[in-house]
């Protein structure tokens, strides 16, 4: 009988991609043990979910995949489920219920199928529209927003911080703050330059430090900007931070809503309600004639919405002065809270959190 190898049988886990994600069972880090002994391939995992389909999908292609590697003969295969902590019920929101982070009222996350939609700048700016609109109600700086996007970092460039937090006596890191947003982003960690080489054990980890050892003070809403896609970042976000809600960021053209409709059943799988879908760079504005040049197709967020049976936020304009805010760390919404795409930002803000007070109510 041919002696079955441990790395053959970890390259057929690769084959087996975790339920609504791109990435493999074995990069996740939910394989926990292997075994080869006698023809028989015995595995254990760890999985988090509240949906009784994923273990039984997981557990027969497993078993497909390691049943096709030369010399084994039987697969059994071991599962232990742990059901994702789930936001509180209506009228608890503001408890600190096991994962919550504490004194956080809402926690929303930014999210978008691929990338190049624009998210990150999205984000900075419905976190600073958010701010306007909690500071005309008595409450300044009472938002955070945190930067999940580790491979990437480009909030502390668009909010204009820079430097390295400290930490304080109890060994809590203070999030850096401008405009009356507190940020936390692995960019303030890391050297400028310096690129981050790490798999996904690591990663949420990070994000683990993020909402558990940062001290965010009491918020009303944190802004959690994520990487574009389904892998690491989400599933450990999801398995971390009791989530009240996603915003999906998309862009007019058809490959971009496609890619954002796959994208954003993951959060549908991990019990996470959709906000609405905002639709970024959809159209030039003429400021001589007031004409709507769709440069990048039309229609695009709106279908994405009916699809996805969400809200649609609203369009952002192709606009030369956001562009121009995040290269200069001064958001539209701040340096010209007036101008056309801060009020859709504003207006934005305003639905999204109509929405989330509605919950509870």
């Amino acid at each position: 009988m041919k002696n079955v190898n441990e790395e053959d049988i970890k390259n057929a886990l690769r084959e087996v991609r975790y339920p609504g994600f791109s990435r493999d069972i074995l990069s996740f880090g939910l394989v926990r043990a292997i075994d080869a002994t006698d023809g028989v391939a015995r595995l254990q995992l760890a999985v988090t979910t509240a949906d009784p389909t994923v273990p039984a999908k997981l557990k027969a292609d497993i078993e497909t995949e390691v049943g096709k590697v030369a010399g084994v003969n039987r697969v059994e295969v071991e599962i232990a489920v742990t059901k994702p902590r789930t936001p509180p019920a209506p009228g608890a929101a503001q408890a600190t219920g096991e994962g919550r982070i504490a004194d956080v009222r809402f926690a929303v996350a930014v999210a978008s199928g691929k990338g190049g939609v624009g998210k990150s700048t999205f984000a900075v700016n419905l976190a600073c529209a958010f701010e306007a609109l909690l500071r005309r109600r008595g409450k300044p700086g009472a938002v955070g927003l945190m930067d999940c996007d580790i491979y990437g970092p480009s909030v502390p460039l668009m909010i204009g911080i820079s430097g390295r937090p400290s930490v304080d006596e109890e060994n809590l890191i203070q999030p850096l703050e401008n405009f009356g947003i507190k940020a936390m982003s692995m960019g303030f960690l890391i050297d400028e330059d310096a690129p981050v080489v790490w798999r996904g054990p690591m990663i949420m980890k990070t994000i683990q430090q993020f909402a558990q050892n940062v001290r965010w003070g009491k918020l009303e809403i944190l802004v959690i900007d994520l990487p574009p896609g389904t892998g690491d970042a989400q599933l450990s976000l999801v398995q971390t931070i009791p989530l009240d809600g996603a915003v999906i960021v998309t862009t007019p053209q058809a490959a971009a809503v496609n890619v954002t409709r796959r994208g954003a059943t993951m959060f549908g799988k991990v019990n996470v309600p959709l906000l609405g879908v905002a639709e970024n760079m959809s159209y030039l504005l003429d400021p001589a004639t007031g004409k709507k040049n769709m440069i990048f197709g039309e229609g695009g967020g709106e279908r994405a919405a009916r699809d996805l049976e969400t809200a649609f936020l609203g369009q952002i304009p192709l606009d030369p002065e956001i562009r121009a805010g995040g290269d200069s760390g001064v958001p539209v919404t701040v340096g010209d809270p007036d101008g056309f795409a801060a009020q859709a930002f504003a207006r934005m803000a305003e639905t999204i959190w109509q929405t989330l007070e509605k919950k509870v109510e």
